[in-house]
């Protein structure tokens, strides 16, 4: 093309040299001018009445290939491709040059492409359940470093014209040196598999790992790393070999089995607790939830006293109620009838040794609702019944003396 383009300029008179170099600039301009154009109408024509179909139908995976912009990727190839056709209309050297710088940016488009193709794979398979138990990002991300490398060998080789194989053989003895540079990925890549193939964690699991102040939601598993999201909206970043190597913990089973612990005690007062007189057990016999319970406990104790000829004039002798223990009978009944404890796991409420605090009672149950803030008002519920009832037990919580409390003594 360039000749004929000369051949016109000689016929007007014009040097040899100069016609040449008219000639290529004319060339170069057309060639410009066409790419601008095939790149216009492919982005504003193309592109545009592709948009609109995806727009328009009822698949949802070209959608989000739209969003990651995989066809406005890919479109820039087309300058590529007619700058790459119109090479041979120069120089032989010239031609060849352009060639490979063309292709080397052809090959870099296609990594470009790949890469946001990757990346709307992903996202569309987030749509789908299974995402959650067996998340892809991390081998994703193997691919993508993959490609990057044997992308960066091929633009490489083809600018140098060199074959791409030539340049992998010289790969081996930089084994060690790329053993070193990736060696948080390969570690991620193998704790991936296992983390996913033991099902050790999903998306959206709540975890806590101390070692790394993380207690919260897991937002993200990639290959290097995984997000959770704490409770205080922060984001702590853990490696994610490190889930393989370190303990934490999973509260999944806690949220699959539909009831959350509770486990908290009240301390009462020594010095409170008494054997129960008469008086005593015929007002408790009052309390709707103790009913039953002294009433059997009462013929118990006096079949068991009769039998056993005990002189029952005297508290310590034979067997007695005591106020703390018809105080546990009491909580124990409370849980029983509470609509928000879990009635098919473990209620107890159980006594502790004794401490420099006093006794404490411990109460062990499970809500039936695993929510953070429904579980802590049903807790807090249930410990506010608590500390209100102790005093119609005769019994005192024990709490370190405050100021009210020796303001009192002063004063009597």
């Amino acid at each position: 093309m360039i000749e004929f383009i000369m051949k016109w300029f000689t016929g007007y008179g014009v040097e040899e040299s100069v016609a040449r170099y008219l000639s290529t600039g004319i060339l170069v301009v057309f060639i410009a001018l066409l790419s601008i154009l095939a790149n216009f109408i492919t982005k504003k024509v193309v592109l545009r009445v592709l948009y609109h179909f995806i727009n328009n139908n009822k698949f949802e995976w070209d959608t989000v290939m739209l969003e990651r912009k995989v066809f406005h990727k890919l479109s820039q190839i087309v300058p590529a491709i007619i700058i790459y056709s119109f090479a041979t209309a120069f120089s032989t050297q010239m031609a060849m040059i352009i060639q490979r710088f063309s292709s080397a940016y052809i090959v870099l488009v296609g990594i470009s492409f790949v890469d946001a193709l990757f990346n709307s794979v992903e996202d569309i398979y987030r749509t789908y359940e299974i995402s959650k138990n067996k998340p892809i990002k991390g081998y994703l991300q193997v691919a993508k470093i993959s490609i990057y490398i044997i992308g960066g060998i091929v633009i490489i080789a083809t600018i140098i014209g060199q074959s791409p194989f030539l340049l992998l053989s010289g790969i081996g003895a930089l084994t060690a040196v790329l053993l070193l540079i990736f060696k948080d990925s390969l570690l991620g890549l193998v704790a991936g598999i296992q983390l996913s193939s033991n099902d050790m964690i999903r998306l959206g699991d709540w975890i806590e790992m101390p070692k790394y102040g993380a207690n919260g939601d897991v937002i993200d598993i990639s290959l290097n790393t995984v997000k959770v999201k704490n409770f205080d909206n922060t984001i702590t970043t853990i490696p994610t070999y490190a889930l393989v190597s370190d303990s934490f913990k999973n509260w999944r089973g806690m949220t699959k089995s539909g009831g959350r612990r509770i486990e908290r005690s009240v301390s009462i007062d020594i010095t409170s607790i008494v054997f129960c007189t008469d008086e005593m057990l015929d007002e408790f016999e009052e309390i709707h939830y103790l009913a039953d319970y002294i009433k059997n406990k009462k013929n118990e104790i006096a079949l068991y006293n009769l039998e056993n000829k005990i002189d029952t004039s005297y508290l310590i002798n034979g067997r007695r109620l005591t106020n703390l223990g018809t105080f546990r009978a009491y909580i124990q009944s409370y849980l029983k009838n509470n609509p928000y404890i879990h009635k098919d796991m473990v209620q107890m409420v159980r006594q502790l040794p004794p401490e420099e605090n006093g006794v404490a009672i411990e109460i062990y149950a499970f809500t039936n609702d695993t929510e953070w803030v429904n579980y802590e008002s049903i807790q807090a519920d249930i410990f506010d019944h608590i500390l209100a009832v102790v005093p119609q037990f005769g019994l005192r919580v024990f709490q370190k003396p405050t100021g009210y409390d020796i303001r009192l003594a002063l004063n009597d």
